[in-house]
């Protein structure tokens, strides 16, 4: 058991500062692409734009997560995060063109850098039988916070606009810090940490086969449902409005997969059963969007992502950390989330890149396929490993 608990006032509290934190940070998402389209923005730079979000987290998760198992600490980290959510869409106020959206996603992506703290803190008040509930209620306000998000820009930015929308992400940073300052962490360090036995975590093939997989699934999320999805819909004809419901029922869809994912019904069926699937709805879900020719096509297929980010990623986070001793958590989950950020920054430039040359469509075939290689390493791990439990 661990040693600390929430009481129902923090918890809510804590929950409550995660929405705001993920509603800072998505709420402009529904229109960052159409929006920079209609700046005159090549596919190619917005390409770039998306995966510098990845960029900064490649960058600074592991480093972020090794110091919070060296101090022993969460605080710092989780108060920085909220800080950065609300600056980064201050660039997009005072700055409001590529380089303005490309500056702030680094910003962006330096606030969700810290989510290993977020993350850590969260899942560290409950025992190991829990962690997968735990995991999932975290991620499940996580995609509670893009929901309002998405619903206040959708109802917002025909009348207030881009810079109207960045104003309300700032303010929802700024509330996320204030609720942030009211943490409650003892220091439990009383010496100084190993370094060198906090990365021994790195050599854990497990922790490496469940990033990767975790990588193909954020990177394909970002780069379709959260990015050119909306662009082809603008392309069907569809209005800003029906762009933001688009968003909408990818996030309802995905508040209710992260809440089904902590069910005793998901959790019967377990990882090896919904991981492979999920990678196979994804990549039909790839197959299909770039293929539709109407609009209420596009907007019902929207419900199969949701699966991907309410189960797909709950379970793969929680594999990820199976097994990981408490004290080399941060570290672990620093590491698991750096490689995933690689297909955050790598997916977006890639797809963006054949859209060019080629095709969106052909991008999006690519990312099928790449989709259907996370299915067959998946079912191919879970079968040696049953083979294995037999033999013992």
């Amino acid at each position: 058991m661990n040693e600390q608990t929430f009481t129902g006032k923090q918890e809510i509290r804590f929950l409550a500062m995660v929405s705001l934190f993920w509603f800072a940070q998505y709420i402009y998402i529904p229109y960052q692409t159409t929006y920079l389209t209609f700046l005159g923005v090549s596919s190619a730079f917005t390409g770039m734009v998306l995966g510098a979000y990845g960029i900064t987290q490649l960058v600074f998760r592991l480093p972020i997560g090794l110091c919070a198992d060296s101090i022993g600490r969460h605080k710092c980290f989780i108060m920085a995060g909220t800080c950065f959510s609300g600056l980064a869409s201050l660039f997009r106020i005072f700055w409001g063109n590529g380089m303005g959206f490309l500056a702030a996603n680094l910003f962006s992506g330096l606030a969700s850098a810290m989510w290993i703290s977020f993350m850590v803190f969260y899942t560290n008040h409950f025992s190991n039988k829990n962690q997968q509930e735990a995991t999932s209620r975290i991620v499940m306000f996580n995609n509670l916070g893009m929901l309002v998000g998405f619903l206040l820009s959708t109802i917002g930015y025909s009348r207030i606009g881009m810079k109207g929308i960045c104003i309300l992400s700032v303010c929802a940073g700024l509330l996320a810090f204030v609720l942030s300052l009211q943490i409650k962490e003892p220091c439990k360090k009383t010496g100084e940490a190993d370094i060198k036995d906090l990365l021994s975590v790195c050599k854990l093939k497990r922790l490496w086969l469940f990033s990767i997989l975790a990588l193909i699934q954020q990177g394909i999320q970002l780069t379709t449902v959260m990015s050119f999805t909306n662009q082809i819909l603008k392309d069907l004809g569809a209005s800003n409005g029906l762009v933001g419901l688009s968003s909408i029922i990818y996030m309802v869809s995905a508040v209710g997969f992260a809440a089904f994912a902590s069910t005793f019904l998901c959790c019967r069926k377990g990882p090896r059963f919904w991981i492979p699937i999920v990678f196979v709805i994804v990549s039909v879900y790839c197959i299909l969007v770039p293929s539709a020719n109407k609009i209420s096509e596009l907007l019902f297929l929207q419900i199969l992502p949701g699966m991907s980010t309410g189960i797909l990623f709950s379970y793969l986070n929680s594999e990820a950390m199976c097994g990981i001793p408490l004290e080399k958590r941060s570290t672990a989950m620093g590491l698991f989330q750096a490689v995933y950020a690689i297909g955050m920054t790598t997916f977006p430039i890639f797809t963006g890149a054949l859209a060019s040359v080629f095709s969106i469509h052909f991008g999006y075939l690519v990312l099928a396929g790449i989709s259907l290689i996370g299915t067959v390493v998946s079912t191919v791990y879970y079968i040696n490993r049953s083979r294995t439990e037999r033999k013992c």
